[in-house]
């Protein structure tokens, strides 16, 4: 495993770290019984990840991103694969989350989605696109609700 973790980072003890070229810059909190896994998972300044993350490989969180609790962060997918069995080969969608983003608790982003940065993505929302920035997204899937200021 090669994790780079800023001194100034908190991480609890319970978070598993797994993976190659994981950058957790300095300032970041993450809380009890997350899980990251690499490789290519970069996580910037004064970000704050609420208990129990779930961040899959090829995911970039910029600065003063929030996540509330139970977050998803899923890049992982199967290409459609015959009648026999539809889950065909494994491919991982990056994920890119701007800066100041705020995520609310137990939602998902599916692969390949960017979100623009100063975006609020409500609490249960599933996000299957991408989020211009500085908009109030929400449901399932998440669509724009308001624009921010």
């Amino acid at each position: 495993m090669t994790a780079a973790i800023d001194p100034e980072a908190f991480v609890d003890g319970s978070v598993r770290v797994m993976g190659e070229n994981i950058v957790i810059e300095k300032g970041v909190k993450i809380y009890r019984g997350s899980e990251i896994v690499g490789p290519d998972v970069f996580i910037g300044a004064e970000t704050f990840i609420n208990r129990d993350a779930y961040i899959r490989p090829s995911v970039r969180l910029g600065a003063r991103v929030n996540l509330g609790p139970f977050v998803r962060l899923i890049t992982d997918n199967h290409d459609h694969g015959p009648h026999r069995r539809r889950a065909g080969a494994v491919r991982t969608d990056p994920i890119d989350i701007g800066d100041g983003v705020w995520i609310g608790a137990s939602a998902t982003i599916l692969p390949g989605v960017t979100i623009g940065a100063g975006a609020i993505v409500a609490a249960g929302s599933i996000v299957t696109e991408d989020v211009p920035e500085d908009v109030l997204v929400g449901g399932v899937p998440a669509r724009v609700i308001k624009s921010l200021p």
